[in-house]
């Protein structure tokens, strides 16, 4: 495949793949594609699911499709982008001081980036601001610092190298006094198995800040980086403890500290290893010698059927004391943390769950927390839609509960960063209703005005 449009594209395959005004015909074709393709069937089939059934038909050529957008980078270079971008600039000539092209502080704030992680194989997001101090009289388009740092995060990646290689290819390719780069990453976490109900205040993120700086910028305590922290603070951006990371740092990514799991199966790290190479890496490389373990770590966790969900005849009391009343009163039970796997593209997706159902004689939750919070996770720990994981919550709730149930789901999709998509802090909603919640909009507005204003999915 030839170099792609540098611009985001949008995914649609008819006859071909749109990106970004390019249409490159037989995309479904192509080798690459193809090996990803045969590859994810594998990764189903370990799973204990059917590729063929409604609703996986077309993930492995989605997921071929998002691995190989993701990692375009592969085929771009910033040399490309920068030639013919840059512009005379003279700035002051006779006075005292610095602007635009004779060494005033030129930077971009603020750019969404997505990279996918070379540990595990899971996007993480990044918060991208880039400095430059102009040489030469000659500036640089500003597109140009954003399409040149997309060009090293569409590539399998770490925080710091990433950094690193942006920074380098400024400096090489506009010759400036210097270039600074800081990066705000964002890496999903593993879920901890050690309990039955997570920690609610856990952060379902792993953050880290990171810097590399070229020219002027090599001395971290150069008035320069001062100057160039001052402006993003104006902006409300702290970036206090931001620190280049050494070459003996630990990893950041989860999965080096994840639970131990048994021996993958050779076919699936095969698998693994075959997408690696579809996308021109050498699975030998020392970084990623691991790699295929590490993603197979967390995709097991999903396995088909894995998990058990024992309602020990919950049902039969919920009929029992339903009759001992007449009144009943709205109840609720709101956070209860899910995690699950899309199924259309194999990337994970976490949130909330909250539920409203009537409960006779006051009983605030006649069968406690912890089974719904069983029911939830039954349900999350597979490959899911949001829409069918609302659903089957709901109709399992019912049967215990009575049929005036209602339940929301609010979840962040890692989909919604990656695919060209890379709508950063979005997160979905959905909602299932039964028995009079389905008639009754006073009892739906009710139990929705119990959420909790501080109930969010973290983005």
């Amino acid at each position: 495949m030839g170099a792609l449009d540098e611009e985001h594209y949008n995914v649609e395959l008819r006859n071909g793949v749109k990106f970004g005004g390019c249409v490159e015909l037989g995309f479904e074709e192509e080798p690459e594609t193809l090996a990803i393709v045969d590859a994810v069937k594998v990764l189903l089939e370990g799973l204990g699911e059917d590729f063929n059934r409604e609703g996986l038909r077309k993930t492995p050529l989605r997921v071929a499709k998002a691995i190989r957008e993701g990692t375009r980078g592969y085929k771009q270079q910033a040399k490309n982008i920068v030639g013919g971008a840059l512009f005379p600039e003279a700035g002051l000539a006779t006075q005292a001081g610095h602007a635009g092209g004779v060494g005033g502080l030129v930077i971009v704030r603020d750019l969404d980036l997505f990279s996918y992680c070379e540990s595990c194989l899971l996007p993480f997001q990044i918060k991208c601001h880039v400095g430059y101090v102009p040489s030469g009289q000659r500036v640089v388009g500003l597109s140009k610092l954003s399409r040149v740092s997309e060009v090293f995060a569409k590539r399998l990646q770490e925080p710091q190298r990433l950094a690193n290689e942006i920074c380098a290819a400024l400096q090489h390719d506009i010759k400036p006094t210097g270039v600074a780069v800081i990066l705000q990453c964002s890496h999903i976490h593993f879920p901890n198995f050690g309990s039955a109900l997570f920690n609610l205040n856990h952060e379902n993120w792993v953050k880290m800040l990171v810097k590399s700086g070229s020219g002027v910028f090599d001395d971290e305590k150069a008035d320069i980086w001062t100057d160039f922290l001052s402006l993003l603070r104006f902006r409300g951006i702290n970036v206090e403890n931001t620190r280049s990371r050494g070459p003996d740092d630990k990893s950041w990514c989860p999965s080096q500290t994840f639970c131990k799991m048994g021996p993958p199966e050779s076919a699936m790290l095969g698998a693994v290893s075959s997408i690696l190479s579809s996308l021109g890496e050498d699975p030998l490389r020392k970084e990623l010698l691991e790699t295929p373990t590490r993603f197979l770590k967390w995709l097991m966790i999903f396995k088909h059927s894995n998990l058990d969900l024992k309602l020990n005849g919950f049902a039969r009391s919920k009929r029992d004391y339903s009759l001992t009343s007449n009144e009943e009163h709205l109840c609720y039970e709101v956070n209860l943390s899910f995690w699950s796997q899309c199924e259309h593209h194999l990337l994970p997706f976490h949130g909330v769950v909250h539920v409203g159902f009537y409960s006779p004689n006051g009983v605030i939750n006649p069968i406690g927390k912890s089974l719904l919070q069983s029911i939830v996770h039954f349900y999350g720990f597979k490959l899911q839609v949001q829409e069918r994981l609302t659903r089957q919550i709901a109709e399992t709730v019912t049967s215990i509960l009575g049929e005036d149930v209602m339940v929301v789901v609010e979840a962040n999709h890692t989909c919604m960063i990656s695919r060209g998509i890379e709508k950063f802090g979005s997160n979905t909603a959905t909602i299932a209703v039964l028995g009079r919640f389905s008639t009754d909009p006073t009892s739906r507005s009710k139990f929705l005005q119990m959420i909790p204003d501080l109930s969010h999915v973290e983005g």
